[in-house]
């Protein structure tokens, strides 16, 4: 067996590390017991990465579209003069700020930092912003706000030594699993320790929380001022802290006590029951072990940054900042959002936690980089961005590494914004994506497992992303292409770069240089890491920022010394007057549409679509609501509805999981053309984004959902690609073996047998066809076998409730069929009972439903340590527990 590699997870900003083996029988990805954020546990996305390392789809060359619109194969050196030559000549006619770029927390700092030399030191512009603008812009200026610069001040050992966790905004079992499990981990060797949970949804971290407070959408901060005047009026303030190291607290605290100054004024405006959310303020004015945990709830919305601010403000008044176990703490949505941070990713930032609008700040980096100009404005913020392109302010748009034709809010007002764009570039590893469909020149981009670089956790920590694989294709790395624009550009001597150790060499010295009291401190300095070697690079191991020169003296907590990054070195309480969302509901759309993830699948399924244990948990997108909302609505368990907005539309499986309160609407936001006919979420959102940070609101949109009337339901298994074009609404994931289709029509099929051969493209007059039809019932199924092999599957029915999925995926496991398989295909479900184990509950050891309740009905399994016991569910990364206590309670609940 080859020697693991170390390297790091792809995925959240946890930041796990992997070790990956490269064998003969493919790629085994296990978790890295030395790194310290996760010590070699693995989330089911994380242990699933080698299923996801599979030559379909890639882009392997450069292309340029002609203009018939068909895309050409071309050299490297082709597309790099055709890219370098359209944007100078844009540049020399319209200005810099004609152009622009959008990159992503996929890409690792390297790339960061070279697209952000390129751009802000070389093109003059600061058009270049990141997806990380969609999740954690907002956590950045609070912390800007109140510390100065963008520091978070907790590590995830704060997470267990705190006597008190408070996660708001963030289903932090799905999003960041590891560090729930590490969090319930120190519950249970510390039953004293406490966990609250703030979220309008009942979701799966609740499990773990001994408080939950569901809260009205939105009305973050009319908490977080209510606690604000709570502490204050009951005297729980370190009134020493608060007067040697902060200022503006009378004012904030004023504004607290005019918008919530009572439990009873804060839980009205949140719609909470007053006793619960008095023990929360009691909770935490008793408890000086505090960490308020927060991500896309508070993150994502019109007032984000002040939701931030909120929580920081209660922290500073209490003095629970600087010490272990204490601190406001941001977890990090993508794997590299704070690597990009570090180097400048934002439209308003510049790179080393330096500031755009500083300009002694600018002066010092173009002095370092001996750039000809240095950007000194801030750019476009996303959402901003792709409106100048539609209003072609902004002629043409390097896109790198994200699908905004998905995850952008008004996302089908960035189709058009691309479609009449002059100029449209685009860096990716697959070939078809929304994004790509609108290129005029794509470049092939490396992927996880072939990048070679450095990212940065959601606790300031920096571990090595190693290469294991080798270039498919002519795949290259995204700051190997930047860096040969900047050569034809003429500065050879600036995008030099022959390795990635350079690139971070370059990085590290920036943070270090001007970084003094007189000049420009910062708490991000890496001077400890400057001058590595090739070899010492490679072996860096996972190191949390900053690192001193004498990297032998341990780094003190951050803030202990009462020092922030402000002018004067104080912190600053920010008054935080709440203000609803914009564009509330009305009698339109009366009900409000959440958005956010699914335990399984990230971002737009670009790369866990690709992977059938990920598909096999949740398999379609959903609308899920209120039992009452759907029968209002006209909508029910199973069948499908529409979901709009004023911005755009959507057509999901309609689900009642309870979950939800009244008037609340949740949609996943995975879906994008290649995996569904109609499920982009992201073409529903409200474009509104905070007035300070520019994230959008996605959590926040008025909605209305209605029945989506079809005529049939079905679904296709299949070993080959099937046609959907002619199907009214159709979704598709990836199993072992074949490609499942799920699909609903409103035409009217005379002749079933036939459709069913042109669905499955069966030509074979004399093939092994098994087929049943009912017409009165209007059921058909059917199944297409090849050399005693299962080919494909078809089942339509008037009804939504068609056959167990499960089963029939089993039998394409097969190399033949049975006689009894045969025989269960015609009569729609299996001879043998046991062969059904039913919808995937435990993905990271594929145990299915009917497998799980039957070990709680006959085997006397009653707790979830019994079912790990028996079945291993719930024993890797711990996500499926809340769905197993689900199980079993309701099987409590049967008659005997």
């Amino acid at each position: 067996m080859s020697k693991a590699v170390e390297t790091t997870c792809p995925y959240c900003g946890t930041g796990c590390g992997v070790a990956v083996r490269v064998t003969a029988d493919g790629v085994a990805v296990e978790g890295d017991a030395r790194h310290p954020s996760n010590g070699g546990r693995l989330c089911i996305k994380g242990a699933a990465l080698g299923e996801t390392l599979v030559p379909e789809g890639r882009l392997l060359y450069p292309a340029i579209r002609d203009a018939a619109g068909a895309l050409r194969r071309v050299r490297w050196d082709a597309a790099l003069d055709h890219v370098a030559g359209a944007l100078r000549r844009i540049i020399d006619t319209h200005g810099p700020d004609a152009v622009a770029w959008y990159v992503s927390g996929q890409l690792l700092t390297e790339d960061y930092y070279v697209a952000n030399k390129l751009v802000k030191g070389y093109v003059g512009t600061a058009n270049i912003d990141t997806n990380s603008r969609l999740c954690m812009s907002s956590a950045v200026a609070g912390h800007k706000r109140a510390f100065g610069e963008d520091i978070v001040p907790v590590s995830y050992e704060d997470l267990e030594q705190a006597d008190l966790v408070v996660l708001v905004g963030s289903n932090t079992a799905w999003c960041h699993p590891i560090l729930y499990q590490r969090i319930v981990r120190a519950k249970e060797r510390r039953p004293q320790m406490k966990v609250v949970v703030i979220d309008p949804r009942r979701t799966a971290t609740t499990d773990a929380a001994d408080l939950h407070l569901p809260l009205r959408a939105g009305t973050d901060v009319w908490l977080f001022n209510g606690l604000l005047s709570f502490l204050h009026q009951h005297g729980v303030v370190d009134t020493a802290f608060v007067d040697a190291h902060t200022c503006g607290f009378d004012r904030a605290l004023a504004v607290a006590d005019n918008t919530a100054g009572s439990v009873r004024a804060a839980a009205k405006a949140c719609g909470l029951d007053e006793s619960a959310l008095a023990e929360f303020y009691r909770l935490f004015a008793r408890t000086e072990k505090v960490i308020t945990a927060f991500s896309m709830g508070v993150n994502q919305s019109s007032a984000g940054t002040d939701k931030v601010n909120s929580i920081i403000n209660c922290h500073l008044l209490t003095g629970r900042i600087g010490k272990p176990g204490t601190g406001p703490f941001s977890l990090t949505g993508q794997p590299n959002a704070m690597g990009g941070r570090e180097v400048g990713g934002l439209a308003n930032m510049l790179a080393a936690h330096l500031d755009l609008e500083n300009a002694q700040h600018r002066e010092l980096v173009q002095t370092f980089w001996r750039s000809p100009s240095i950007a000194h404005k801030p750019g476009l913020k996303a959402v901003d961005l792709f409106d100048a392109i539609d209003a072609s302010r902004v002629k043409a748009v390097w896109i790198m590494a994200t699908n905004p034709v998905v995850s952008l809010p008004d996302a089908d007002k960035v189709k058009r914004a691309l479609g009449k764009c002059e100029l449209v570039i685009v860096s990716d590893v697959m070939e078809n994506t929304d994004t790509t469909a609108y290129a005029h020149v794509l470049l092939p981009a490396l992927a996880w497992g072939e990048k070679d670089g450095t990212v940065t956790n959601s606790e300031r920590r920096i571990s090595r992303q190693r290469a294991f694989l080798p270039a498919p294709g002519e795949a290259r790395p995204d700051w190997w292409a930047l860096a040969e624009i900047g050569k034809r550009w003429g500065y050879a001597d600036a995008f030099g770069y022959a390795a990635p150790h350079e690139i971070f060499d370059e990085h590290a010295r920036l943070t270090a240089f001007g970084n003094t009291e007189a000049l420009a401190p910062r708490y991000l300095n890496l001077a400890g890491l400057i001058g590595m070697s090739a070899a010492d690079y490679d072996a860096l191991a996972p190191v949390r920022w900053p690192v001193p020169p004498d990297r032998s003296r341990p780094t003190a907590h951050v803030f202990s010394d009462g020092r922030f990054y402000t002018p004067d070195r104080k912190a600053r309480f920010v008054p935080t007057p709440p203000r609803l969302p914009v564009h509330a509901r009305d009698d339109d759309y009366p009900l409000v549409l959440n958005t956010g993830r699914v335990r399984d699948h990230w971002h737009t399924m670009t790369r866990t679509g690709l992977s059938p244990r990920l598909a096999s948990h949740i398999a379609e997108p959903y609308v899920d609501l209120h039992p009452q909302d759907a029968l209002s609505c006209g909508v029910r368990e199973g069948g499908l509805a529409r979901v709009a907005t004023r911005w755009g539309s959507l057509v999901a499986r309609v689900r009642t999981s309870g979950e939800l309160p009244r008037r609340s609407v949740f949609v996943p936001i995975h879906w994008n053309a290649q995996y569904a006919s109609d499920a982009r979420v992201g073409a529903l959102v409200n474009p509104v984004v905070d007035p300070v940070s520019g994230e959008p609101e996605f959590k926040h949109t008025p909605v209305r959902v209605e029945e989506f009337p079809v005529l049939w339901h079905g679904f296709a298994l299949s070993r080959r690609p099937l046609p959907m074009t002619q199907i009214t609404w159709w979704t598709r994931i990836t199993g072992r073996c074949f490609l499942r289709y799920e699909f609903a029509g409103r035409q009217r099929i005379a002749d079933w047998p036939e459709a069913a051969c042109r669905v499955l493209g069966v030509r074979d007059t004399g093939a092994d066809w098994i087929e049943y039809e009912d017409r009165s019932a209007g059921q058909y199924r059917a199944a297409w076998v090849v050399d005693e092999r299962i080919e494909a599957c078809v089942f339509v029915s008037p009804r939504p409730d068609l056959p167990s999925r499960a089963w029939l995926s089993g039998l394409f496991a097969k190399d033949r069929l049975e006689e009894l398989d045969r025989i269960g295909l015609l009569v729609g479900e299996p001879l043998d009972r046991g062969a059904d184990t039913g919808p995937t509950v435990c993905s990271c050891f594929g145990v299915g439903r009917n497998t799980i309740l039957d070990a709680i009905r006959t085997q006397g399994c009653t707790n979830t340590e019994a079912l790990g016991r028996r079945l291993r569910c719930g024993t890797n990364c711990g996500s499926c527990i809340p769905e197993l206590k689900a199980l079993i309670a309701a099987s409590a609940l049967e008659p005997a």
